[in-house]
């Protein structure tokens, strides 16, 4: 199955309200899964979504649920994330919410790659994670097949997989199950404020009164964000994946190696990609926050290419409006659904490594390729609570590529930090004043 569009059916058109306790502002899996847990506590919600549901990268994405990796902040939240989805299909009666546990394994194969990863195993003992390092022997007995020159690897054997473009339309049926109004094809235009705290929405449709809203745009945050009045440093880059037609099932888990990532889907062939390329777009954000990104463009992995200005309509291309105001049609109207093309480079790469890497898989075909825009921030990790400057709105975007596995107790914690109660965990880290306050910018992996 291709990913969601703008050509895809509207799924949700529910009637606008006059008045909520809180709108959230984009569908992809933070915003989703935000509306779930606050419509679960009896709050009322409007969930808007400017084109169709996981539309953009929440349906574009691997599909992988992974605690293996993350950042030292995310991961605590990425434990009980895992714990959630293993609940979520059985609790919403939703079976597209199906959670496959299939373990995550990364081989390695240098030295400094082994050091990486034997640091991070550390954290994952802290946190009393089941992620074991993996011999050179031990990954030739269990990988045969896996072309390459491995010094060991690392397992992490309760992470698992979902189907992006099944499982966040699945969600937002169940928080309309559960009292939320979801609505596709309705941009939020602006937001109203007096004395400095929220008031209301105004969307393409009408004005919607409420106290708190959720700003989970994804890769249009930063626009919004500017419109209201406040700063929230995000870039966007492209992201290239494919899937391959019905193969053999023989390989079960989550695998990254160095220049190729693969997992197996649910119709039975593999999301594929090379994992590896990085595309930016420049547009007047690059310039405005390229010394807050330095240090993760030292420390990235990834080929990070820089192209010039990104198409029209794009979030933040040249030409693109900075300001409109509640009765004009925002950029939001203009695109729906940010489709880019997927990139020519990742899927020469993925034709020419996939047999060296996968012999068994060396016949057969890719079947589609596609691309997502992933919003990344200045360290890679999310931005997550109240803004510094407006009272009542409250962050949840900058997902860096790592959201769809995260979102759902993203979402949790969303809905505890909007209605008050104490989140459970520390949320420092991701402070949406961070990047302002004069500390030090620390990238998490990415």
């Amino acid at each position: 199955m291709p990913p969601i569009t703008d050509k895809t059916p509207i799924a949700f058109s529910d009637s606008l309200p006059d008045n909520v306790d809180v709108v959230v502002i984009g569908a992809g899996i933070a915003g989703t899964a935000s509306a779930y847990f606050l419509a679960k506590r009896g709050v009322s919600v409007l969930l808007c979504e400017k084109g169709r549901v996981a539309g953009e990268q929440s349906s574009r994405n691997w599909g992988w649920v992974r605690q293996q990796g993350r950042d030292w902040a995310e991961l605590p939240i990425m434990m009980e994330s895992n714990r959630i989805w293993r609940g979520l299909a059985a609790e919403t009666g939703e079976a597209d919410l199906t959670f496959t546990q299939s373990g995550c394994v990364h081989l390695i194969e240098d030295e400094a790659m082994r050091e990486k990863y034997e640091a991070w195993h550390d954290l994952a003992k802290r946190h009393q994670l089941d992620t074991t390092m993996l011999t050179q022997d031990e990954v030739s007995a269990r990988y045969p097949n896996i072309g390459g020159k491995w010094l060991g690897g690392m397992v992490t054997e309760t992470d698992g997989r979902a189907e992006p473009f099944v499982a966040v339309p699945a969600l937002a049926r169940a928080a309309r199950a559960a009292g939320a109004a979801v609505i596709e094809a309705c941009a939020v235009r602006t937001l109203e404020t007096h004395a400095g705290r929220v008031t209301g929405v105004v969307t393409e449709q009408g004005r919607v009164g409420c106290g708190k809203v959720v700003l989970a745009g994804g890769a249009w945050s930063s626009g919004f964000a500017a419109n209201a009045g406040t700063d929230l440093p995000q870039l966007i880059v492209r992201s290239t994946v494919a899937r391959t037609e019905a193969a053999p099932p023989l390989y079960t888990n989550n695998i990254s190696t160095p220049g190729m990532a693969l997992r197996r889907r649910a119709d039975g062939g593999y999301t594929i990609t090379s994992g590896d390329l990085a595309e930016h777009y420049l547009s007047p954000a690059s310039f405005k926050y390229f010394l807050k990104y330095l240090k993760l463009l030292k420390l990235s992995a990834k080929d990070v290419r820089i192209r010039p200005g990104a198409p029209k309509g794009y979030p933040g291309a040249w030409g693109t409006p900075r300001r409109w105001s509640a009765d004009a049609i925002s950029p939001f109207e203009r695109m729906r659904v940010l489709n880019p093309d997927p990139s020519p480079i990742v899927i020469q790469r993925i034709k020419d490594r996939l047999p060296l890497r996968y012999p068994e898989l060396k016949d057969v075909k890719l079947a589609e390729a596609w691309a997502g825009m992933i919003d990344v921030t200045p360290d890679a990790v999310p931005t997550l609570g109240e803004d510094h400057r407006i009272q009542g709105l409250y962050i949840a975007t900058g997902l860096s590529g790592h959201g769809f596995g995260i979102g759902p107790a993203i979402g949790r914690i969303t809905a505890d930090i909007v209605t008050g109660r104490d989140p459970g965990h520390d949320l420092t880290r991701f402070r949406a004043e961070r990047f302002f306050d004069g500390g030090a910018i620390t990238p998490g992996p990415y």
